[in-house]
């Protein structure tokens, strides 16, 4: 139970690190564009970047510490009983 709830844990951090990883590359080709005087979605990704980057973010981070965390504790634990 415990390792299939860390395996959908860890395939939803995957998930949003490509959803960052999408949120990176967009700005960078829509400020590009902006230099070239080319609407290539900057506004809308600045309209998104409050409720939806800025979470995934945040997510991604705090899950991939905690993730971290859990496989220390859990070396730790295994290195005492043996």
């Amino acid at each position: 139970m415990k390792e299939q709830f860390l395996k959908w844990i860890n395939l939803a951090l995957v998930a949003d690190f490509f959803l960052v990883l999408f949120a990176f590359f967009w700005l960078a080709i829509a400020v590009a564009g902006h230099v070239l005087h080319l609407p290539l979605g900057l506004d809308l990704w600045y309209k998104l970047w409050q409720p939806v980057f800025t979470p995934a973010i945040g997510i991604l981070m705090a899950g991939t510490i905690i993730s971290g965390l859990a496989s220390w504790v859990t070396k730790r634990l295994n290195s005492q009983q043996n």
